[in-house]
């Protein structure tokens, strides 16, 4: 697709303007960014302004998001005042479509006012509906402010691409709950954020010892904390012959009793090792000589660890959620996430040399094929090229669409 756009790109500012690592939304919001770039223009919001950067300052500002370089602070913050003082006051995009991927600003009162005072026309990238359809893992307070960017992007959205046809389901029941219609949308399933180099190295783990790989932000909805439990029933029962387990991820909200665990068991010392910061080739490394990905998650929206694990070729448990069935079909071993017993009988089996079990996987993922971005974005550009954008009209510049009641 050669048409004009422009990418919201706040979200992806402020997390490297913070120090963190690209989260599994942010890699998404960067494959938009490599995608459309040379075509694009960027979007900034901070508080009440927004600015529409120029051509120029829009391509420094995409070599510096796909850079990630770490302390990039300075670097930011320069780049977010040279489009400020540039682009302050009405910035005419002159219809483009406007590519927000990362739910930013969406919970805004004047959500609107940035669309008709642009002149963007909005497509949105619903990631997952869970603060609202489980509130219990998420901060206090996010699943209203979810809800107000749910309905944001029904009234403002000229188009919804969903991650997966549940994200879909879950935002046409919602949107009948909340009376509101439903944007045309286009289901476009994700490829792994982690492209596979061919290069791995030796077992990161001395001795040869098995291991197992658990994959994103730790939080309670990652379910760690049952993970961690069960690790501490193998090391009681297997002791110096128990299977190691690699955490890698930040921490997350309400970590506290897993960081408590990782940092005091004297049970676990010695068969978990704690990566909070891990680069794309490490991580390549990790997974590759892995017995399997662990994948006990509450609720997911895609499930982005699964299909980079099934893409390197490594066997994966998983929570058996219907979204990850539509990931991984008939190739990874799905267990009630609450079911420890069942977990640690499963991280037995695949800890064997010999494992059936794992035998059998490996054997099925020889018929796996990972989603691609080539894919994924000739169903978005196909589907922009099929909406009717001519007809799209803005909402009036007044109007305070997402205000709490």
């Amino acid at each position: 697709m050669h048409r004009p756009v422009v990418i919201d790109v706040t979200r992806l500012m402020a997390r490297l303007s913070n120090g963190r690592l690209p989260t599994g939304v942010d890699r998404v919001s960067l494959a938009y960014v490599a995608h459309y770039r040379r075509h694009a223009r960027a979007l900034f919001r901070h508080g009440q302004r927004s600015g529409l950067f120029s051509e120029a300052v829009s391509q420094r500002l995409f070599d510096l998001l796909e850079e990630w370089p770490t302390g990039a602070r300075s670097r930011v913050h320069s780049m977010a005042w040279q489009g400020v003082l540039s682009c302050i006051g009405r910035g005419n995009a002159h219809g483009r479509v406007m590519f927000n991927t990362g739910h930013s600003g969406l919970e805004d009162a004047n959500a609107a006012r940035v669309v008709k005072w642009h002149n963007v026309r909005p497509l949105f990238l619903v990631h997952d509906l869970i603060p609202v359809l489980h509130p219990e893992y998420c901060r206090p307070g996010e699943s209203e402010r979810h809800e107000r960017r749910l309905k944001n992007m029904l009234r403002l959205g000229a188009g919804l691409i969903a991650n997966s046809s549940s994200t879909r389901d879950e935002l046409a029941t919602f949107a009948d709950g909340a009376g509101l219609p439903l944007p045309p949308t286009v289901v476009a399933p994700l490829a792994p954020a982690i492209a596979a180099s061919g290069e791995v190295g030796a077992s990161p783990l001395e001795g040869g010892r098995p291991y197992f790989v658990v994959l994103g932000t730790i939080e309670p909805r990652k379910n760690h904390l049952m993970l961690l439990q069960a690790w501490q029933r193998l090391v009681a029962r297997h002791r110096d012959a128990a299977p190691h387990l690699v955490v890698i991820g930040q921490r997350g909200w309400e970590s506290e009793n897993v960081d408590d665990l990782l940092e005091r068991s004297r049970v676990l010392a010695g068969y978990v090792t704690v990566l909070r910061q891990c680069t794309d080739g490490m991580l390549q490394t990790w997974l590759h000589h892995a017995r399997a990905l662990l994948f006990p998650s509450f609720a997911e929206g895609f499930g982005m660890p699964v299909v980079e694990a099934l893409a390197a070729g490594v066997p994966v448990i998983a929570s058996d959620l219907p979204v990850l069935r539509q990931l991984a079909g008939e190739i990874a071993d799905f267990i009630d996430p609450l079911d420890a017993i069942e977990w640690i009988g499963a991280i037995e089996d695949y800890a064997a040399p010999a494992s059936a079990r794992r035998a059998a996987q490996l054997e099925r993922l020889r018929s796996y094929r990972a989603p691609t971005w080539r894919e994924h974005f000739e169903r978005v550009d196909a589907f922009v090229e099929a909406l009717n954008l001519q007809s799209f009209k803005a909402p009036r510049r007044d109007e305070r669409i997402g205000a709490p009641m």
